[in-house]
């Protein structure tokens, strides 16, 4: 029988979907976000001045990590062994542009893989610079393009 939600069964249960009978592909996908702050904290990041150090190093591996601990965090995500995560910090006039690409060869995509760096770049980028500024504001986190796979490309 065929199910509209794959990660129900036919009795309404949660499962894992399983991905064994897919190929074996190189899948990738990039996210972003964006963290608004105030110039004088954009001057504290852009001048390494914080008191918790170098916002966007931090950042960078907090992405990285939450790449791989991606299925500890989000329910029926499947464990897989990521190939690479790049990882972009963009600092404007406004804010920190988080860009993150996410490769594996494996047998389901990486989106959500790259939304977890994303957000939890974003969300660290917060926390570094909290003492500084309490009101600063992830405004969106959104999957950018995805390749690989049976459904094949896609962009935003």
């Amino acid at each position: 029988m065929e199910h509209e939600l794959t990660h129900v069964d036919e009795r309404g249960a949660a499962r894992m979907v399983d991905v064994s009978a897919k190929d074996v592909t190189l899948r990738e996908a990039t996210a972003d976000c964006f963290v608004r702050m105030a110039p004088a904290t954009i001057a504290a990041i852009r001048s390494n001045s914080l008191k918790k150090g170098d916002a966007l190093q931090v950042a960078r591996i907090a992405a990285i990590m939450a790449t791989k601990r991606t299925p500890e965090l989000i329910p029926l995500c499947h464990p897989l062994p990521i190939s690479g995560v790049d990882v972009d910090l963009d600092v404007t006039d406004d804010g920190v542009r988080v860009e993150v690409t996410v490769r594996v060869t494996g047998t389901t995509g990486v989106e959500i893989e790259t939304l977890t760096a994303a957000a939890v770049a974003g969300v660290t980028l917060i926390d570094m610079v909290k003492s500084m500024e309490r009101g600063v504001v992830i405004e969106r986190v959104q999957l950018l393009h995805k390749a690989g796979g049976r459904s094949g490309e896609w962009r935003r």
